[in-house]
């Protein structure tokens, strides 16, 4: 799908973080405490600097988390995983873990990041930029030929990355066959672990993301697909979450990613959907199958997918200590799954690390980490409802300002959901449109997965609303 870019003129994005009281600066005692960290940063005893680690990331990303490096071993494979050792440099019951509770988790506005961390950790000595050693938790991950587990280890160690790659680099560099070493693997296994995912029941829906981007004195709302090799970097991830979580379960304590298997009635609603839509849903097909094959760049795939996200619904941090939960399972993975690999830009991984750290050692974990699993569900529920309204609120306001004038003309348009009259709500929908890359309400009798034209009745900036009709009230 191409990128879709339409440029807006100036948008104050100060406005949304006054309304959700984002924190500003960070406490000087907890700036201290970071200044202190990285001034004098850890170095674990066990040294992994002969292992040839990258990083993959969006080109001017500095908070790097993650650090990679594949292989082939014993007719298999073998992931090295390198994750930001992030506990190493916050003391428990400091200032700066105080401040990261207040945060949760970094949040991301066009015109600039809230981060968990400062910058001098975040951006600086706890993250795995190429220009030194640092301090991570490296996780080795053995696969068989066909991209099943058969070993897990995890240990703190001193990592040297070699290269901060991009996204779009690396791409190119696979379409063209000339990827380095470190991730030359990257396509073969990340399409492995995709085919063993969505023969487990995984859902992964490949909607093309809306993002605000600045240009030169404006802003371009942009509709962007994954390229393909950010859905393999994301398999890696995924892989070492399941592998956390089996940990954690066989160990009996720990914070899991949870979220409820699609229900039958929900899975037979979005199956009349593909019919009515003239997708294939062959026989025996699993959903996630079925999605995989569906193409979100035309009318009636988008709209089978926004259809199907409604199967990817409840997800939620479900802690445990002693006895094992009885919903362990997480519906779009399709296995039990942990978050422990963005620790600069998530709380919860910082925690659910240490525990995996523990558990693979053989000691207790340690009390600071026990005793923050049951307040972490609450902690992370808050922010990330704050994170989703700080994204949503900066689209929702690029899109008025990008329409507000033109209200009274009619757009090409796709209709990818739809909903029924309810109290003094007019039946309607949503619709996407091509140029510019805007999704709104539009207000009608909607066909489904059909191409309409549909007239701006609403663009105001003010409340950050946008709104179309089709046809006639």
């Amino acid at each position: 799908m191409p990128i879709k870019r339409v440029w807006a003129p100036q948008i104050d994005f100060s406005v949304l973080r006054r309304e959700l009281r984002l924190p500003t600066e960070f406490p000087e005692a907890a700036l201290s405490e970071a200044r202190a960290a990285a001034a004098d940063p850890p170095r674990p005893a066990v040294d992994r600097t002969d292992v040839p680690f990258v990083t993959i990331d969006p080109a001017t990303s500095r908070d790097l988390d993650q650090a990679m490096h594949l292989s082939r071993r014993d007719g298999g494979y073998r992931v090295r995983y390198a994750i930001a050792d992030v506990a190493s440099f916050v003391p428990p019951g400091g200032a700066l873990e105080a401040e990261t509770w207040v945060r949760g988790q970094t949040i991301y506005l066009p015109d600039g990041r809230i981060p968990l961390h400062p910058e001098v950790l975040g951006e600086g000595a706890a993250s795995l930029l190429p220009d030194g050693d640092r301090a991570a938790v490296v996780w080795t991950i053995d696969l068989d030929a066909d991209g099943e587990t058969t070993g897990v280890a995890v240990e703190r160690a001193l990592v040297r990355s070699r290269a901060k790659l991009d996204y779009v680099t690396v791409q190119g560099q696979v379409d063209a066959g000339t990827a380095p070493e470190p991730i030359a693997l990257l396509p073969e296994l990340g399409r492995l672990l995709a085919e063993r995912a969505a023969a487990r029941g995984a859902v992964n829906l490949p909607l093309p993301e809306q993002e605000v981007e600045r240009d030169g004195d404006g802003w371009r709302l942009v509709l962007r697909a994954p390229l393909p090799v950010e859905e393999h970097n994301a398999h890696i991830s995924l892989l070492t979450g399941v592998a956390a979580a089996g940990l954690m379960l066989r160990g009996r304590i720990g914070l899991l990613r949870t979220m409820p298997a699609a229900r039958p009635e929900a899975v037979e609603k979005l199956r009349a959907a593909a019919g009515s839509l003239g997708v294939s849903w062959p026989e025996g097909a699993s959903v996630g199958a079925v999605v995989a094959a569906v193409d979100p760049g035309t009318p009636r795939g988008a709209a089978f997918l926004d259809q199907a996200a409604e199967l990817l619904r409840g997800a939620a941090y479900t802690p445990f200590d002693g006895d094992v939960p009885a919903e362990t399972g997480h519906g779009g993975v399709g296995a039990p799954y942990a978050h422990v690999t963005a620790p600069l830009r998530r709380l919860a991984d910082r925690y659910a690390t240490e525990v995996c750290l523990a558990l693979a050692a053989g000691v207790e974990v340690p009390s600071w980490a026990r005793e923050a699993l049951p307040r972490l569900p609450k902690a992370m529920g808050d922010t990330d409802r704050l994170a989703g309204a700080a994204s949503r609120g900066a689209i929702d306001l690029t899109e008025a300002v990008l329409l507000h004038g033109r209200v009274g003309e009619t757009f090409e348009a796709g209709v990818v959901d739809r909903d029924e009259a309810r109290g003094n709500r007019p039946a309607g929908g949503t619709v996407a449109l091509d140029d510019p890359a805007v999704r709104a309400r539009c207000v009608g009798d909607l066909p489904l997965g059909e191409r309409i034209r549909a007239t701006l009745t609403i663009a105001d900036p003010v409340a950050r609303k946008v709104e179309f009709e089709h046809g006639g009230r």
